[in-house]
């Protein structure tokens, strides 16, 4: 089948390689413009760009998808069907019924659970023992066409959203290539998403990172890892950014209690004070420094007793 293929980020890439790795055929890539990155902000390929000029596969990087090269190109390429991972760019209608096949999502969530740009962030937020990811025909909904496969995965207790991500991005590759083969071969039959069970997922930003010390240990536990690597959980001490890595509840019921957002620190470990017990900081990144263990940091900024984060 000849296919395009619509992806902007790293976790898009498995499943390009996995198509060019198939017996479809990949004509064409749509990717995201070149953004800039670093602290010179230079314009840098995605890393999808990155592999299918690798591969030699023609690359447009239209801003909006209604430009009128869009769909000439979509016809010149003679395309059967285009297959969606983390794009980034609105679909317009009269793009969706273009190529025979349609337009096929791979999306990172049970649907209709976690509909829209964070699922995998908002699975981990809310305590998902269970996620996984669907392929599904996109409509003018968001998120909310036909299901063509799917897959689950369960969410291991340390999961950060990047490590649970990386693993949903591999399996959906495979995924995907199934689909793409059913839809060919005419044996998939689309499957209509139910009305219960909806939940949405909308991006996450820097705010959503902030974490708040009065609530549970395990919330605060969740917040830190759903957020980690990006856009990364953070607080506040004397003032400045404190980022943090992903952290330890403490059922010690040795462990004197402290108040939210109360900081004990000693030579070998940082606690913080929750609603619940105390969470054990792992790695940290104070404004403007590398990251560090917490009790290096703690060492070299000589904390005191009753200091507080997020104050």
């Amino acid at each position: 089948m000849r296919i395009v293929f619509a992806g902007t980020p790293e976790v898009a890439v498995p499943s390009l390689r996995a198509l060019l790795d198939s017996n479809h055929e990949i004509v064409g890539v749509l990717t995201r413009p070149d953004a800039g990155r670093g602290r010179g902000r230079r314009a840098t390929p995605s890393p999808v760009r990155v592999v299918a000029e690798e591969a030699g596969i023609p690359v447009l990087t239209p801003e909006r998808l209604r430009e009128p090269e869009v769909a000439t190109t979509l016809q010149d390429w003679g395309t059967e069907a285009v297959a969606v991972v983390a794009y980034g760019n609105l679909v317009p209608p009269e793009l969706l019924g273009q190529p025979r096949h349609g337009w096929v999502n791979l999306h990172f969530s049970l649907l209709p659970a976690w509909r829209g740009a964070a699922p995998v962030q908002h699975a981990l937020l809310h305590g998902d023992d269970v996620t996984g990811a669907v392929t599904f025909v996109l409509e003018e909904g968001l998120d909310t066409g036909p299901i063509l496969g799917r897959l689950t995965e369960s969410v291991r207790p340390g999961d950060t959203s990047g490590a649970l991500l990386e693993r949903l991005a591999w399996a959906g590759a495979d995924l995907l290539v199934a689909t793409m083969d059913a839809l060919e071969a005419g044996t998939v039959v689309p499957e209509e998403q139910p009305s219960h069970g909806v939940s949405h997922a909308p991006k996450v930003g820097v705010e959503d990172a902030r974490v708040d010390w009065s609530h549970p240990a395990l919330a605060v536990d969740r917040r830190i890892r759903a957020m980690t690597p990006a856009p990364g959980a953070w607080t506040t001490f004397r003032g400045e950014r404190l980022k943090l890595g992903p952290v330890s509840p403490v059922e010690d019921l040795g462990v004197a209690a402290l108040a939210p957002g109360q900081v004990r620190a000693d030579k070998k470990q940082v606690l913080i004070g929750t609603a619940t017990v105390p969470v054990r900081l792992g790695l940290v990144t104070p404004h403007g420094k590398r990251e560090m263990p917490a009790a290096d940091w703690a060492r070299g900024s000589r904390i005191e007793e009753d200091e507080q984060v997020g104050a």
